[in-house]
């Protein structure tokens, strides 16, 4: 391989890579990298700073063998070169950054924007997440005097962002003087990454040590394989803590099955770890209820209680149910019944897997809640109070079972037309017949519970 061909072998690799990663991603981490020098060898890399190198070895190792030299050994031959720092500029911007220590509390674009709607008095409260909320209403109250630093860990959807800013919030408000940062990890280590690359990272350091008072970090998982950043961000716990000033991290995992450092683990261990909880039943009812009457919803208990019997995996699928629902409501008029919840959030209920429903079942459960016989409802008379059962039978046949319109024409004696005639003139009805609704539904849940 030529010089020439090796840095051609890197501007391909850049343009591969613009189309693989984010546009942040691409101006933070590679843009930044110069080719000092080529040869049929090696190629020679100017970086700005180690975690550059780190990034491009961990992210595109196997790419950019397909790009650039190799050695026999099968080892990319790349000699990484760290940039120069300017020593004409450096006691200006030691200057500058002394000026803009002063200001950078309030530097915004470090900040992330507390969310006004996550409040202490939003968050619903019930046995499985009590604790966590006096955890949190105590170290707001306090911050820095107990439960420092405070760990909280959960799934995916179950509040840690809502308890974090919510402690932004009230500690804003009740303590102007001190400085809140709320960030989430992914934040943070951007933020890292731009002082390393506009040389301030000291200014960086000092703003994090010095003047933030209380720091909330999200998602502290994302930390993980991320060696010379969780230094640093160990160094910055530490200062924290030691200064008594508060820390409270959330992760979707406690701190010993997290892959990170014995000393960070241990560090995140010192004060109170707290596990926050899937909500019981009356807990995601009163989210539910909650949630529904921002919106201007009104939900049926009955209704309410449905929806959170089968939706039960975090909050924030409650949240997208009641979205979908207002929508629904809003733009076709329809009331919410247990029907049109069935039908509008299909995808996101979760009923309990059973065994395969059969003809015979729906036709002993129709006969039971229509009061008539199974043998009658498989004859042929044409009588209303016959009638109507027997296409509701079809129709819940459709519906449950998973099987051709013949095949169940055939399970019913009759042809697949009569099956599909049946299922559209129960449809139809449903839009305005409340008390077939609800006879239907009776029969559903009374096969469901066989």
């Amino acid at each position: 391989m030529h010089a020439c061909d090796a840095r051609d072998a890197w501007t391909d690799f850049l343009t591969y890579a613009k189309k693989h990663c984010s546009a942040a991603a691409f101006g933070n981490w590679l843009l930044p990298i110069k080719v000092i020098e080529a040869t049929d060898e090696e190629i020679s890399l100017e970086i700005p700073n180690v975690f550059v190198q780190e990034y491009l070895l961990s992210n595109y190792s196997k790419e950019l063998k397909s790009f650039l030299p190799v050695r026999p050994n099968g080892d990319l031959a790349i000699r990484f070169i760290m940039a120069k720092r300017d020593e004409r500029t450096t006691g200006k911007n030691d200057r500058e950054g002394a000026r803009e220590e002063q200001v950078a509390p309030a530097n915004k674009e470090r900040q992330l924007k507390l969310n006004s709607s996550y409040r202490f008095e939003t968050f619903i409260e019930g046995p499985n997440n009590q604790f966590v909320k006096s955890a949190a209403y105590g170290v707001a109250c306090r911050p820095g005097q107990s439960y420092n630093p405070l760990f909280i860990h959960g799934g995916v959807g179950l509040g840690k962002t809502h308890i974090l800013h919510s402690i932004g919030q009230h500690v804003a408000e009740h303590f102007p003087n001190l400085t809140v940062q709320c960030i989430t990890t992914e934040a943070l280590i951007n933020d890292l990454v731009d002082s390393l690359r506009n040389k301030s990272i000291d200014r960086m350091k000092r703003f994090y040590r010095s003047n933030v008072d209380v720091l909330l970090v999200d998602d502290i998982q994302f930390l993980q394989n991320r060696l010379n950043f969780e230094e640093e961000f160990s160094s910055t716990f530490e200062t924290l803590v030691n200064q008594n000033k508060q820390v409270v991290i959330t992760s979707d995992k406690p701190p010993s099955q997290l892959n990170l450092s014995e000393r960070l683990i241990a560090r995140m261990e010192w004060g109170l770890v707290a596990h926050l909880d899937v909500p019981d039943l009356e807990t995601r009812v009163a989210i539910l209820q909650h949630k529904a009457e921002l919106k201007g919803l009104t939900i049926p208990s009955q209704v309410a209680f449905f929806i959170a019997e089968h939706i039960h995996s975090n909050v924030r699928q409650l949240e997208g149910a009641i979205n979908r629902l207002s929508a629904h409501c809003r733009l076709l008029h329809s009331e919410i019944t247990e029907e049109m919840v069935e039908r509008t959030l299909r995808e996101m209920i979760q009923i309990p897997q059973r065994d395969r429903i059969s003809v015979e079942e729906i036709l002993k459960s129709v006969a039971s809640i229509f009061q008539v016989r199974v043998t009658e409802l498989k004859g042929y008379s044409r009588a209303k109070e016959i009638a109507l059962p027997r296409q509701v039978a079809m129709y819940l046949a459709k519906e449950m079972i998973h099987e051709s319109l013949i095949m169940l024409g055939a399970a019913f004696g009759k042809t697949h037309s009569t099956i599909l005639h049946a299922h559209k003139s129960i449809e139809k009805r449903l839009a305005t017949d409340e008390i077939l609704r609800r006879q239907i539904g009776m029969v559903r849940r009374n096969i469901n519970q066989k």
